[in-house]
């Protein structure tokens, strides 16, 4: 359904009596001025990260559990739910509200419907370039990777999109899970149309940089640099053997060398496009000079407002622009020779029922989709539950995930990745093959059943937990907890490493330290691991089996510690 089609429908239904939510209603009109961003100054950047290969519209829910510890403990990114609402002044129930938070979200989803798309992307991106003509637009990375058909076509979809959309220049993460080749491949065939940044991937020989570190253009007459920060901790979070002759590394002396460079050749304005997730980018912020923004991504947090950091010769302001295609930044600068003046700062969610497709990339989407169709329209189930991964423990795609892999492998306990990409889908819906590709298309989704003995299972929770609660954001390797299925445990984010987890147990019996168990898994980053199966074909085999979803209890950990943590809801 597109925008003129949903207008119309609410008109039909207010002049026939139907009651539709008065905000709904409201937005119909509110909607016609909402994507009116006057420019300001004379340098702008339209930002977006984390699409994860959807093209299509899409639900996403926003994370109901996002803690924050130490200097992170109640500010943003680590505010949900109503402590979201109040920080940012907006109201519940509202549009806004549906887009930043999961409160009442199955409800609010089905009256404001989808949100995203590249064609959806591709209209507001024109339409704020009308008034800012000169806007250089940019991708934070995890482009290429999240969906069948970026999968099937090695990330071809999403370049010809890009291209498409008009994108300047972009820097990675999981678009290094193809591997090197097919990512230098891929940016040999970008050259001269989008600037693949990363000035912290080295050769692991020399030392010599393996992608352009920045790229500096003319807006207005004024001289801009943009250095590409790409995910640090890409050997340590994917399979080290897919980029075995290339490091990587948060590398911050060599950030700061980087924009001494570029400050040297007479910039006045220095942004920094980061895939390093938000409590890296502030705590970097603090420690490189010279940085006007960070335009940041990995964490798929939807920050509204920047932050403001201050460090040894000035400010540098901190965003994040969510995830999925389901937000736009617009950052707009005044500057002269002298630097930056002043700044305004927008994230625009892309809300599909109130934007025209682009019939340009409509078509486009299309076409690249059409071989594949009955492939990924292939029907599995029908969920009675309202389906989602985001957050720190096991959401209710996750619970399905881990379900499956413990009846299809005979496991006594599994593990599901604690990625933070994978659509939503709503009461009612059905499962297609495409829904649970969205959740598992990834270049190493083999399954596995292995033992491993109650200390290495703890082992295994402890280090996971240190990589996500670790109070230093520098220690702070990526992604969400291990998802669990089978056994149950107590976790307490403010222990140190080695003391959060507590009382397992499997079927209300202590988990043993020297006992062997049967545990399934998939994705594991070692390349001699023996794998089975992808798990897109052990769940859609589960799927079928099952034909209804419902009743899912996720077996997320007692939490201790966090009383007035305002990152749980």
């Amino acid at each position: 359904m597109n925008r003129r089609e949903f207008l119309q429908i609410l008109a039909i239904a207010s002049a026939g009596g139907y009651a539709f939510p008065k905000d709904v209603l409201a937005a119909g009109n509110d909607m016609q001025t909402f994507y009116d961003v006057p420019a300001f100054g004379n340098v702008s950047f339209l930002h977006f990260t984390d699409s994860h290969a959807q093209l299509l519209p899409i639900y996403y829910r926003e994370p109901s559990v996002n803690i924050g510890l130490g200097a992170s403990l109640n500010k943003a990114p680590h505010l949900v739910g109503d402590a979201f609402l109040k920080e940012y002044g907006m109201k519940a129930n509202s549009m806004q509200a549906y887009a930043f938070t999961a409160l009442d979200y199955a409800e609010s989803a089905s009256r404001f419907g989808k949100v995203g798309g590249f064609s959806h992307l591709a209209t507001l991106i024109k339409r704020l370039k009308a008034d800012r003509p000169h806007a250089l637009v940019l991708d934070g990375g995890d482009t290429w990777q999240g969906s069948a058909t970026s999968l099937w076509t090695k990330g071809q979809d999403m370049i010809d999109a890009s291209l498409l959309l008009g994108v300047d220049m972009m820097t990675a993460h999981w678009e290094f899970t193809y591997g090197m080749d097919r990512v230098q491949e891929a940016v040999e065939g970008l050259k001269g149309k989008i600037n693949f940044l990363a000035q912290n991937v080295e050769t692991s020989d020399f030392g010599d940089p393996v992608f352009e570190p920045y790229s500096i253009r003319e807006i207005n007459g004024v001289p801009v640099a943009v250095i590409g920060q790409a995910f640090p901790y890409t050997p340590i979070a994917n399979p080290r053997y897919m980029v075995s002759d290339w490091t990587f590394g948060i590398q911050d002396q060599k950030l700061q060398e980087t924009v001494d460079e570029v400050r040297g050749k007479g910039v006045a304005a220095v942004i920094v496009l980061s895939h390093n997730g938000m409590d890296v980018d502030l705590k970097l912020a603090s420690r490189v000079t010279g940085i006007d923004a960070i335009l940041g991504g990995h964490t798929h947090d939807g920050v509204p407002d920047p932050v403001i950091v201050s460090n040894g010769k000035g400010k540098t302001l901190v965003t994040n622009a969510g995830s999925n295609g389901k937000y736009l930044g617009v950052l707009d600068l005044n500057v002269d020779k002298g630097g930056v003046k002043d700044f305004q700062y927008k994230l625009l969610p892309v809300f599909s029922n109130f934007l025209d497709p682009d019939p340009q990339m409509e078509k486009m989407i299309q076409s690249v989709r059409a071989p594949y169709l009955d492939k990924l329209n292939q029907k599995l189930a029908v969920t009675n539950e309202l389906l989602y991964r985001r957050g720190n423990f096991n959401g209710s795609f996750d619970q399905l995930i881990v379900d499956a892999l413990l009846q299809e492998k005979g496991a006594q306990i599994a593990f599901s990745p604690g990625f933070r990409w994978g659509t939503t889908l709503l009461p009612g819906q059905t499962i297609t093959m495409e829904d649970v590709m969205n959740q598992t298309a990834i270049t190493y989704p083999g399954t596995t059943l292995n033992e491993m003995s109650g200390d290495t299972i703890k082992t295994v929770l402890e280090d996971v937990a240190d990589n996500l609660f670790n109070t230093d954001p520098y220690y702070q390797q990526g992604g969400d907890m291990v998802r669990v299925g089978g056994l149950n445990y107590t976790i307490d984010p403010n222990q140190s490493m080695g003391n959060r987890i507590s009382n397992m147990t499997l079927n209300d019996k202590p988990l043993e330290s020297g006992k062997v168990y049967k545990v399934a898994g998939w994705a594991s980053v070692q390349e001699s691991s023996e794998q089975g199966e992808p798990i897109w074909e052990l769940v859609s085999r589960y799927l079928t089996d099952k034909k209804v979803v419902g009743d899912i209890q996720l077996n997320t950990p007692k939490i201790k510690g966090i009383e007035n943590n305002q990152g749980l809801m």
